[in-house]
């Protein structure tokens, strides 16, 4: 008889835990498979969240990656621009092909930066002036613009994908100019300027 016997009062004991653990076994196992199945809901939703974010800051980087070096060829774009506003003077051939490749240069340089999402953003006369996509470099009065409305667009402004790169820089019609406002306002509204 080499197993050791129990007492009496042991053998008690034990089958009253195990038929306690009976009752409270099945109400404490299921209790703890519903934390833990709640805990497992919680880290999917936190990992699926991270993910997300991961994905949208990677593509934000993606998209806005190039906004720096699309500023600094605006700079290209506009001299182009002014190129071609003061051709030189004179028929000859050789200026006239250079005025062309001029021309198609900057072109290709637009269509390029158009295929990448960066648009212009160039006002007509007559626009309202808009302080997210202008900046107001002075104001004249003018006899056929409502106050407010842009006159002229001096040099273009840029979008990048939705993102202003660069304001359109305009002169806007001052409070003294004739016209009916536009966007409803009357006769010597105030005019937000900021950009």
């Amino acid at each position: 008889m080499s197993e050791d016997p129990q007492s009496p009062e042991e053998a008690p004991s034990e089958a009253q835990a195990g038929a306690d653990g009976e009752v409270d076994g099945p109400s404490a196992l299921e209790a703890e498979v519903a934390a833990l199945k709640e805990q497992v809901l919680r880290y999917a939703a936190d990992a699926e969240n991270i993910r997300r974010r991961a994905e949208r800051e990677t593509n934000d980087a993606r998209a806005y990656a190039i906004q720096k070096f699309a500023r600094d060829l605006l700079g290209v774009a506009d001299t182009l621009g002014r190129a071609l506003t003061a051709p030189p003077a004179g028929e000859d051939a050789g200026v006239r092909n250079f005025v062309v490749g001029v021309e198609m240069t900057q072109k290709a340089l637009l269509a390029a930066f158009e295929s990448n999402g960066l648009k212009s953003v160039e006002p007509s006369a007559g626009d309202r002036f808009d302080p997210h996509l202008h900046q107001a470099m002075m104001e004249q009065e003018s006899p056929d613009l409502a106050p407010g409305a842009v006159i002229q667009c001096l040099q273009p402004g840029y979008e990048l994908l939705g993102r202003l790169v660069r304001p359109a820089m305009v002169v806007v019609a001052s409070r003294g100019s004739g016209g009916a406002a536009p966007g409803g306002e009357g006769p010597g509204g105030r005019l937000d300027t900021r950009a």
